[in-house]
């Protein structure tokens, strides 16, 4: 019986996602709530279509973590140390 178990919220694509959203969110309230320029942005609401392209790109995240989730195995060993890797060296405790 493995002990498997999923990433969950430190799965950096549920982080992207929830930033997306915020962002997204933000921008389509501006959108719908704030002045809107069309000599500036061609005639469209520019802040309106970005927030609800961030919206959906934002689901795509949050669903594609929530369908396929990162399984990190049970047993993961610490990798020894490398001669060639510039980080320090990792130290060795003291024999008594």
């Amino acid at each position: 019986m493995s002990t498997e178990h999923a990433a969950g919220a430190f799965d950096i694509r549920n982080i992207i996602g929830a930033l997306m959203g915020l962002y997204g969110v933000i921008l389509t309230a501006a959108g719908l709530l704030g002045e809107h320029e069309p000599e500036k942005t061609g005639g469209i609401n520019a802040n309106l279509w970005t927030g609800l392209a961030l919206i959906a790109v934002a689901v795509g995240f949050l669903l594609w973590a929530r369908l396929r989730p990162i399984v990190v195995p049970p047993d993961v060993q610490s990798p020894d140390d490398d001669p060639t890797r510039p980080a320090p060296k990792r130290r060795r405790p003291p024999v008594t």
